[in-house]
């Protein structure tokens, strides 16, 4: 069993200024006269990697900036949109006809649920550390908080386990194995009971 601890699991930054060390320690060090790998091959290693990185890290910076703009966008339009109704209604009143030669729709007569709807548009994303998984949903109205349970790959009706219990619509999963296929699902709990489980999302842990 080898003595040597490589801690492989760690951060990339941290994993390139271990690996710099390692270079600085063995460079020209009479213990080891023939590396092998040769250590020119270890630093061009180091070098992609760290420009891999650095590129990562830009990109996700830039999609957080394009991100909030159409964010940003979204809040103008639907201002606009609320306008232009408000407008809409003050010229038609409660008259559906006149309401739709605008192409709008009106709203449905509101009726109370006998049972809550499963949570939408569950989505797993890798995280920003290894063994983390970003889990986001749909919002159910009308509940107080979810269950967030977990399968390892393949699903079966008796592999799903608690993973969480959470009040808002995101979670993110902590301490998973790297590497390993997660399924993920979601039921909202309200006073209504709980809902049914959402349809599942599955996401290999970075």
């Amino acid at each position: 069993m080898s003595r040597i601890k490589l801690n492989l699991r760690q951060p990339i930054p941290d994993k390139l200024q271990t690996g710099r060390q390692i270079i600085a320690a063995m460079t020209s060090n009479p213990n080891f006269a023939n590396p092998h790998p040769p250590l020119a091959d270890i630093t061009a290693a180091l070098s992609t990697l760290d420009e891999a990185y650095k590129a990562h890290q830009i990109a996700k910076s830039d999609a957080r900036t394009k991100a909030n703009v159409a964010d940003d966008a979204e809040i103008q339009l639907d201002s606009q949109l609320r306008k232009l109704a408000a407008y809409v209604e003050s010229i038609a009143d409660k008259d559906e006809t006149i309401i739709a030669s605008a192409g709008m729709q009106t709203k449905a007569a509101r009726t109370t649920p006998s049972t809550l709807p499963a949570p939408g548009a569950l989505s797993a994303t890798a995280g920003n550390h290894e063994g983390e998984i970003n889990l986001t949903w749909r919002k159910v109205e009308n509940s107080r908080s979810y269950i967030i349970q977990i399968s390892p790959d393949p699903p079966s009706a008796d592999s799903w386990g608690h993973a969480e219990t959470v009040t808002i619509a995101n979670k993110t999963i902590q301490n998973l194995t790297s590497g390993k296929k997660y399924w993920f699902r979601v039921a909202a709990i309200g006073s209504l009971g709980q809902s049914g489980w959402s349809e599942p999302a599955t996401k290999i842990a970075p």
